[in-house]
């Protein structure tokens, strides 16, 4: 919430999500949200296609979502009960196409310009620094996203 409140004023005025535990986003509000905005911002716990129906992303076309940055892969007790919880419902096959890579796969086949994501799992810290860091160089300094990318790999 610190990152957001320091950057809000560089934001569009058209910001809108969800935040915190607010609530858990209906497949319907994540198709709504995907569908509807210029860049997604997803930080959140275990992976992000955990939270989305693998049938419903790859049915989606989602052209004018030009930039996805997944800020996940961050496991707690609780989050990863609740993953592998799920995952005894889901085939190998399915569990291989929620991973990093695959994800990103997924989500150009939908239509999204540039996805930027972790690739490992990490801590809440981490991703709080990754997104200041993100903010920083694409909001107040604007430079692209390669060269946000690049920063962030030094």
């Amino acid at each position: 919430k610190k990152i957001l409140e320091k950057y809000r004023d560089l934001f569009t005025q058209q910001w809108e999500g969800v935040i915190g535990s607010m609530c858990v986003p209906s497949q319907a509000e994540w198709e709504q949200l995907l569908t509807n905005c210029s860049a997604f911002l997803f930080y959140g716990m275990e992976r992000f296609m955990s939270h989305v129906l693998l049938n419903w992303l790859v049915a989606m076309n989602i052209p004018k979502c030009r930039l996805v940055i997944l800020l996940d892969l961050v496991r707690s007790q609780q989050s990863y009960q609740r993953i592998t919880n799920s995952d005894i419902h889901k085939s190998c096959l399915h569990i291989a196409l929620e991973r990093p890579t695959e994800t990103a796969v997924l989500l150009s086949l939908t239509g999204v310009g540039s996805v930027i994501a972790t690739q490992w799992y990490t801590t809440l810290q981490e991703n709080a620094e990754r997104l200041e860091a993100l903010f920083e160089n694409l909001l107040s300094f604007g430079k692209t996203t390669g060269q946000t990318v690049h920063i962030l790999q030094r």
